[in-house]
């Protein structure tokens, strides 16, 4: 078990001590609560920090780190619920709250959608345990109790803010409308980056959401080679909207260029989900723009050495308010496995733009 995973393990065990804490009556217990919260709180946001740095992020920590975090405000929330320093209906706000965003986010990830954590998501977590540390400090210190009930206002007010927004932006998801129409197709013209031409009016559909909300795009590529970025730059005036783009086909320009860790790149390999979603993130910062994609397979006719299968390739995209990648597995020879990732990772532009914030 890795260190970042160690620290979130803590945390779950330390859960226990905390309700002790709030239970017991000794001089000096709620003042050792609220050390205990904040200490909580430090770990929450180091072992994220040390696996994303590293690269350490594993499966397990992906389950314990919401887990921990969940368990502790609601098993800290009830615990001042049963010792009357909180109306029970708090409570109730904050846990109908968290349940139904990890239902959004179950569906989510079934349909290859990465719900990351919002501004709000993250001002939500800050703001309730902002007010658990007043409503236990209140006890000791009764000046407190006025800021620990402005506290708790706040904290319920941004839960049901985040809440709703996390259900707008991502109610496509669920299958509901989304907050734009569909782009009308244009009639085509001008020719696409190959055979076929399936890439160019996808290409127009892009610039046209892209030009008309003022935002920038830009690339991350490794086994299209440069294509995504070509057929991009197929259309005129695309400097308006397209920055640039970075072709990473080797591991170690995708760790200098585009900021992929080492550690990702070894453990999970270059063709795989999480490094397609690091590709998109670098280029999203290191080119400055609004949104990136990023593309990353096996193109053929082999796998070089990789027991991978050919064609297997995963695309990225990365905006302010989402991330996701989607995985796919061509059939074709090596230019048609290619051609048909550029216009996979156009169309995932084109529906990603319909589920971001504006």
């Amino acid at each position: 078990m890795n260190l970042p995973n160690t620290l979130t393990l803590s945390r779950l065990l330390g859960i226990p001590l905390l309700v002790w804490l709030l239970l017991a009556r000794f001089p000096g217990h709620d003042q050792w609560a609220a050390i205990g919260i904040l200490a909580f709180s430090a770990t929450d946001t180091f072992d994220g920090q040390l696996a994303r740095r590293f690269g350490t992020v594993t499966e397990l920590g992906k389950f314990l780190d919401p887990l921990a975090d969940k368990l502790f405000i609601l098993a800290v929330l009830v615990t001042l619920v049963q010792e009357g320093m909180l109306p029970a209906w708090v409570v109730v706000i904050i846990f109908s709250r968290e349940l139904l965003i990890t239902i959004l986010r179950s569906v989510g990830l079934g349909q290859g959608r990465v719900i990351s954590a919002s501004g709000w998501g993250k001002t939500k977590t800050v703001t309730q345990v902002g007010a658990v540390l007043l409503v236990i400090l209140a006890r000791p210190y009764g000046w407190l109790e006025p800021f620990a009930l402005s506290g708790v206002a706040i904290a319920v007010l941004v839960t049901v803010y985040s809440g709703l927004d996390y259900l707008w932006r991502f109610r496509h998801v669920l299958g509901l409308p989304p907050r734009r129409p569909a782009i009308q197709p244009l009639p085509l013209q001008g020719g696409a980056p190959g055979p076929g031409e399936t890439v160019d009016p996808l290409v127009r559909k892009v610039s046209e959401r892209l030009l008309a909300a003022g935002e920038t795009l830009a690339v991350g590529e490794s086994c299209t080679g440069g294509l995504l970025a070509a057929a991009l730059t197929a259309l005129p005036g695309s400097s308006r909207f397209f920055a640039g783009g970075v072709v990473s086909y080797s591991d170690r320009l995708k760790h200098e260029l585009l900021g992929v860790p080492d550690d990702l790149l070894a453990d999970k390999g270059a063709v795989s989900p999480e490094v397609a979603i690091a590709m998109a993130q670098g280029a999203r910062q290191r080119l400055g723009t609004d949104y990136a994609l990023s593309v990353t397979g096996i193109a053929g006719p082999d796998a070089d050495g990789s027991a991978k299968p050919v064609g297997l390739t995963f695309i990225g995209f990365a905006g302010p308010d989402l991330v996701l990648v989607r995985q796919f597995n061509w059939q074709g020879d090596r230019w048609e496995n290619r051609r048909l990732s550029v216009e996979a990772a156009l169309k995932l532009a084109l529906e990603s733009f319909a589920e971001v914030k504006t």
